[in-house]
């Protein structure tokens, strides 16, 4: 047990103490905000902002440009999500949980593209060496980008990007000395599944009351 507490903390031995207190500050915002999310509460927002600007001073300090280009975006979108699940007609939300439609999964697809396509072209405008974590840095970068749009729009697939995104990144941050931030992203993993079958149960659940 103390291997492993070992091998996420070994990293914080020489780092600035407010780098340790701002990680620990996205940290528990970060959970906080899956946790809203899960449970449809539009508190997902102002907690995920500030973990995201938190975030985006981190990853520029490491030089991760991928991961700070996502959560520039994830600031941006939640401003958005945050308009958008606030919307109410006669006192009763407009936006429902659905799944995705047709045109939407295309539309997921082209911007995974682009934003593969863009968070290279950001590595390569900063003179960045990319190596093999950068790539898979790049990838997930394009998955995250179209689960924040779908958790924008409360589509059930955005759960299933969390999920996916969240297991290739808890190695990733593991092996980039990162240790806080892959326990978190480990929990979000779990989060992000109970999300899932709490939003697939919503759905359900309004379908049987039409």
């Amino acid at each position: 047990m103390s291997h492993i507490f070992d091998f996420f903390m070994k990293a914080y031995h020489e780092a600035p103490t407010f780098q340790i207190v701002l990680e620990a500050m996205a940290f528990i915002f970060g959970i906080l905000s899956v946790w809203f999310a899960k449970n449809e509460n539009i508190l997902v927002y102002p907690t995920g902002i500030i973990c995201t600007v938190i975030t985006v001073y981190l990853l520029y300090i490491n030089q991760y440009f991928g991961d700070m280009m996502m959560n520039f975006y994830y600031s941006v979108m939640s401003i958005y999500g945050w308009w958008n699940w606030s919307r109410k007609k006669e006192n009763k939300p407009v936006l429902l949980i659905s799944r995705t439609t047709l045109k939407e999964k295309k539309i997921g697809v082209l911007l995974f593209v682009l934003t593969i396509i863009v968070t290279y072209l950001v590595y390569k405008g900063f003179n960045y060496s990319i190596e093999i974590p950068n790539y898979i840095d790049i990838v997930t970068s394009g998955i995250f980008f179209i689960a924040m749009w779908y958790m924008a729009n409360k589509k059930l697939e955005n759960w299933t990007l969390w999920i996916i995104a969240d297991l290739i990144t808890i190695p990733l941050y593991a092996y980039r000395g990162l240790g806080m931030l892959s326990l978190q992203y480990l929990i979000f993993t779990i989060l992000a599944i109970q999300g899932y079958i709490a939003w697939k149960k919503n759905i359900s659940s309004n379908l049987q009351t039409v």
